[in-house]
């Protein structure tokens, strides 16, 4: 099983590879990428395939939902990955593949390194598996908008003190991929707040125990104001800029610790 997991993290470095930009110095002559995209599109889809199909295995298991840390992870990296791959960033911005792939790979390897079960019965209940696919959908769609602010920030910056592009194509206007970046931010916020409204209507059915108000419901509220007024503010006052990147950081940090964050601390640090 484990040359599975190695299998699917070589073909995300694969992926890497065939779109990492060319250098600047190729760039000033003209050159395109040593692999065409068609390459970086098959790589990328053997590799989504094999480790969805290694995640679904390792998750659901017979005994109930396996959503250890490790798997935790891996699940969501790779629903990262897909993101970035379905929204077009890969295209747009090759260079946030150079990083989300990499991180990917390592990432889909972590379940078979470490073994630390964390089951649930789910009872074969459709409710449980669609509220765990939204919420690790939702935290996977705030994280690429935060990795998307990030790269804008850099943007903005070389902008401001023009620098000399590093790639071989300009990037879209800012205001552009500023306004895809609001999209996603929309998406993950709904997500989100689907998340929270079935964990609290039905916390008992799901988990076998009502609502409680822990750190990890303190995370994920602070995260979804956090994100809901961003967005009223973008809807009634227009923010945008550095401003709301911050804003936008500071939202998946929040929902990143309610989750993986939590589930880190108590199963990697405390051992439970």
């Amino acid at each position: 099983m484990i040359l599975l997991h190695v299998a699917v993290a070589a073909l995300y470095a694969l992926t890497a590879g065939a779109l990492w930009p060319p250098s600047s110095s190729g760039a000033s002559t003209g050159a395109t990428r040593r692999y065409p995209a068609s390459v970086a599109i098959a790589l990328l889809s053997a590799a989504l395939v094999l480790h969805g199909w290694i995640a679904w295995r390792d998750v659901a298991t017979p005994e109930g939902f396996d959503l250890s840390f490790a798997n935790a992870v891996s699940m969501v990296a790779g629903l990262v990955a897909a993101v970035t791959w379905f929204t077009g960033l890969l295209t747009t911005l090759p260079a946030i593949g150079t990083v989300v792939l990499p991180v990917t790979g390592v990432a889909s390897l972590l379940p078979a390194l470490f073994t630390n079960p964390h089951r649930f019965d789910y009872g074969g209940e459709t409710l449980a598996a669609a509220h765990v696919a939204v919420a690790l959908i939702s935290y996977a769609m705030f994280l690429v908008a935060a990795i998307e602010a990030l790269v804008l920030m850099g943007l903005e910056k070389r902008l401001r003190h023009r620098l000399p592009d590093l790639g071989a194509e300009a990037p879209p206007p800012l205001l552009t991929l500023e306004r895809f970046l609001f999209r996603l931010v929309a998406v993950g916020f709904l997500l989100l707040t689907l998340t929270l409204g079935s964990g609290i209507l039905f916390s008992e059915q799901l988990f076998g125990r009502p609502m409680m108000f822990n750190h990890k419901t303190v995370f994920s509220l602070l995260g979804w104001l956090t994100f809901g007024a961003l967005l009223a503010g973008r809807w009634r006052y227009g923010w945008r800029g550095r401003v709301a990147l911050r804003w936008i950081i500071a939202g998946t940090v929040f929902v990143f610790l309610a989750y993986l964050g939590s589930k880190f601390v108590l199963e990697v640090v405390l051992g439970r």
